[in-house]
């Protein structure tokens, strides 16, 4: 009985050690978000946050705003930097690692991250017979070229196992008036994630795309959250009948970020409540 006891406590002893190391594994693990610094990337940086992530994110011009994320990160007990970077311009992106590289040393004492999230973007509202060159350049760099060498400057300083998670849009489904480019850029981005899974699976890395609705936040001048006709519109054609928020996006993403989510991969999962079913 006494050495059924000892061996009770030793098993419990190991397994508790075992806890601790996975928690303290889970709290090392580090996220690189684009464009956190407002909307739905900033939900996500603070969601990863909450799951016990260290986050890494970058703004294009808001510097201040992403500031405020980092601290807001930071009081979550979390380590946080902010970094610019216009994901646009990817004559910028070997700069932009160097400080990475600095950052990662610097203030995270590690050389690599876990999860890169693709999220900074923008639109513009055209019809295909008046969008411009320019405009087209403009959605096109940021949400396909950007991504694609965005990722592969990256694939040196992701741990096998990690994750990519690459933001769609239910626009690349069901069409809206004047989004043609901005959904065929999503569209190409699905496609990208696909074969991104089938590359980088060797090391372990699943990658997946998540496609939120309609979401009222600033994008496209907030035009969702501001103008109640097109709020009421979109809640009209929308399962679930309202727009989305950002906190239900958020959680999707760090969701993917987790253990639990290890096995999915190659997937498109739309966040929409259910919009032009």
């Amino acid at each position: 009985m006494i050495r059924a006891n000892a061996s009770g406590r030793l098993a419990v002893a190991l397994l508790s050690q075992k806890q601790k190391s996975l928690t303290m594994e889970s709290k090392s693990k580090i996220a690189l978000v684009t464009g956190g610094s407002r909307g739905l990337g900033k939900d996500m940086a603070l969601c990863l946050a909450q799951k016990g992530i260290d986050v890494i994110l970058t703004y294009n011009s808001k510097k201040e705003e992403a500031s405020a994320v980092v601290a807001a990160i930071e009081k979550t007990g979390r380590k946080a930097a902010a970094l610019q970077l216009n994901t646009g311009n990817a004559g910028s992106f070997k700069a932009f690692f160097d400080q990475l590289k600095a950052v990662l040393q610097d203030h995270f004492g590690t050389d690599k991250f876990d999860f890169l999230i693709n999220n900074a973007g923008g639109s513009f509202n055209s019809t295909i017979a008046d969008a411009t060159e320019q405009q087209f350049d403009e959605i096109i760099n940021v949400h396909f070229k950007g991504v694609f060498f965005l990722t592969q400057g990256s694939l040196p300083l992701i741990n096998d196992g990690g994750r990519v998670i690459n933001i769609s849009s239910g626009l690349a489904r069901f069409c809206s008036p004047g989004r043609s480019v901005y959904g065929a850029a999503k569209a190409a981005i699905e496609t990208l994630s696909r074969y991104m899974a089938y590359e980088f699976g060797k090391r372990g890395i699943a990658v997946n795309t998540v496609a939120p609705g309609a979401i009222a936040t600033d994008f496209s001048g907030g035009v969702v959250r501001d103008n109640p006709e097109v709020n009421r519109h979109i809640a009209s054609v929308t399962a679930l009948g309202r727009v989305g928020l950002p906190e239900d996006i958020g959680p999707v993403v760090a969701f993917l970020c987790t253990d639990e989510a290890r096995w999915i991969n190659a997937q498109r999962i739309e966040v929409s409540g259910g919009m032009g079913l």
